[in-house]
């Protein structure tokens, strides 16, 4: 059985997946949602691979350098030891501007001995759609061009011979060594001093970063290879964050839920960044709400669900219909035909977030004006809307229905709102979206909730359980102390729950029954139940759940449900963001308890 044992590199430029095994197999240029140059992932023939394969192997180990996301696979062999740290450059210079490039760094280390290891290096430009072709140009590198189609191409930099390179032939290790891809061509000579000044800095970078997270007293080591994700799959010069890194990973292995992730959900984003807050990890939000007025620009603008990483709105979707697709898992999608849909959730996520921002900054959010003219905004088209059905939270491509968890949220979008007022002291509006709030709360009380499963359910006139409800209690709806909530949580978990998994609902959708379990609504499951008091029951899901990432802890968006292996789009960032949020409930309620056993000593 495969499992996505891979490991992320990147720079908030872009972003490669690595093998266990040191195969790069997934990497696009210049920036996340470019074409791949390495699509190894979607078509294990077609699709390209930048391959290190030793002659004399007898184990290979793989880790994080602790604190970063420098990757380390080392190559245990017969005649000797290597290792091979992958990294993409980013840090700061001397002017205070990052440098992150779009080059992916490897860096031979010899530890002893030897080591002898062939090179298997095999672009496919622009999705593998036409040839590439390579050659050793007279100055040194490697440039690899498409000869047909859509003009691409790459240059690798490396202290190796180019002709080993290319032909594959045996290298003898006898010194440390590197190999520089980019998408640019250098102006600059690249030597293994310039290559290892890179990864320094890119270290003191990333351990700089790490410094800056909330430490916390259990799983801190997840909740910071967690954080360490989520930072990767923000996107530096617009300041979005991506739902995941990759396209068309199947839910299902041989099924059709192949979806392109390399874009800004605003609903994903605006929950990101609210837990990288929480981290203690500002610029990410500044940059975040930044993107959100760029998009938003005139007091009429409407939301879409998602936007493309440079702002972009119409996302058109095609099939890459030469591609095989993940163990033959077809369609292989580029774009993404869901930023047509509404879904009337999204603006309470976002005015939470910025609620959260004006709490955490209360006299010095930046562009609070802008800001401001946002949430107003915003509070007229829910009003004009929450009545209305949508799609929902899971993008159901039928019918738009009444869903419980996008009245919520437009409950939520008028919490918020008023909250905003009350901080910034705008009581006429605080007054007239309190009315809003409480007609969004009666609807909601009285329609949702089922007598007869005695549970609110996944939309108006249902029966059907949604993990989504689970959320009621976090964004504050309802009180987890209340008894309907205890009464959904037990529900949902009897009727969606399946060998300590969950999935996300059970009904048929336009795709048929689902049948792997969503990861972050296991997460859910995990929190709700620790807040109805079933606190050992949840650590001890929490503890098991965890086992279920890959090698270096990190989750895609699905696992099955038979074999624990993970599918979907990877890394997933609603699933690190729900690693950290649930490590954040339980280290809240441990400090909660220290705190109130020492009033009680102190009384």
């Amino acid at each position: 059985m495969k499992n996505l044992n891979y490991g992320i590199i990147g720079n908030c430029r872009s972003a490669a997946l690595i093998s266990e095994t040191g195969s790069l197999d997934w990497v696009c240029l210049p920036q996340f949602d470019s074409s791949a140059a390495f699509a190894k992932i979607l078509d294990q023939e077609k699709g390209g691979s930048f391959e290190i394969i030793p002659e004399n192997l007898s184990e290979i180990k793989q880790e994080y350098r602790s604190k970063t996301n420098i990757l380390k696979t080392r190559y245990e062999c017969v005649d000797g030891v290597f290792e091979v740290l992958d990294f993409m450059p980013r840090y700061l210079t001397d002017n205070k501007q990052y440098y992150a490039p779009p080059d992916v760094v490897r860096f031979f280390r010899l530890v002893y001995g030897k080591p002898s290891f062939r090179i298997k290096y095999n672009p496919k430009l622009d999705y593998a759609r036409n040839h590439t072709e390579n050659f050793i140009s007279e100055e040194g590198f490697i440039k690899s061009y498409t000869t047909k189609g859509n003009y691409d191409s790459l240059y690798l930099y490396s202290s190796f011979d180019n002709e080993n390179i290319l032909n594959s032939d045996l290298i003898h290790l006898e010194k440390n060594e590197f190999c520089l891809m980019s998408y640019d061509q250098k102006l600059l000579e690249q030597d293994i001093e310039r290559v290892y000044l890179k990864l320094q800095r890119t270290k003191t970078y990333w351990l700089n970063w790490s410094e800056k997270t909330k430490y916390l007293p259990e799983y801190n080591e997840q909740v910071t290879r967690s954080a360490l994700v989520l930072k990767l799959l923000s996107y530096q010069k617009s300041g979005a964050v991506l739902a995941a890194l990759t396209t068309s990973l199947p839910e299902t292995i041989g099924e059709v839920r192949n979806w392109d992730y390399r874009f800004c959900w605003i609903r994903d984003g605006s929950m990101v960044v609210k837990i990288l807050t929480q981290l203690g990890h500002y610029n990410v939000a500044k940059r975040y709400l930044k993107f959100i007025m760029d998009i938003l620009p005139e007091k009429n603008e409407k939301i879409q669900i998602m936007y493309g990483i440079n702002g972009e709105k119409k996302l058109t979707e095609y099939e890459l219909e030469h591609l095989s697709g993940y163990e033959n898992s077809k369609p292989v999608r580029v774009g993404n035909a869901a930023y047509k849909q509404k879904q009337n959730d999204i603006y309470g996520i976002l005015l939470d977030l910025i609620h959260q921002q004006f709490e955490t900054f209360e006299n010095s959010l930046e562009h609070s004006e802008e800001l401001w003219t946002i949430v107003r905004s915003i509070v007229k088209v829910v009003e004009a809307n929450w009545k209305k059905p949508d799609r929902g939270i899971w993008e159901i491509r039928g019918r738009s229905l009444h869903f419980t968890f996008s009245k919520v949220m437009c409950w939520v979008a008028f919490d918020r709102a008023v909250k905003i007022a009350s901080l910034l002291k705008r009581d006429y509006y605080v007054g007239k979206w309190k009315v809003l709030r409480h007609s969004v709360k009666d609807d909601i009380l009285k329609k949702a909730w089922s007598r007869e499963k005695k549970a609110f359910t996944q939309h108006y006139g249902s029966s059907d359980m949604d993990a989504s409800v689970l959320l009621m209690e976090t964004y504050g709806f309802i009180d987890a102390k209340d008894p309907k909530f205890k009464s959904t949580v037990l529900t949902i978990q009897k009727e969606l729950e399946h060998d300590g998994l969950m999935y996300r609902y059970k009904n048929q959708d336009d795709f048929g029954t689902p049948k792997s379990a969503f990861t972050i609504c296991s997460f859910w499951m995990i929190n709700s139940l620790f807040k109805i008091g079933k606190k050992k029951e949840a650590r001890e899901k929490f503890e098991k759940l965890l086992t279920y990432s890959n090698h270096l802890g990190l989750f895609a968006e699905d696992i099955d449900f038979a074999t624990k292996r993970m599918l979907g789009n990877f890394p997933q960032a609603y699933s690190h963001l729900a690693i950290v949020e649930t490590a954040l409930n339980f280290s809240n309620f441990q400090a909660d308890d220290e705190e109130n056993l020492l009033d009680q000593l102190t009384s």
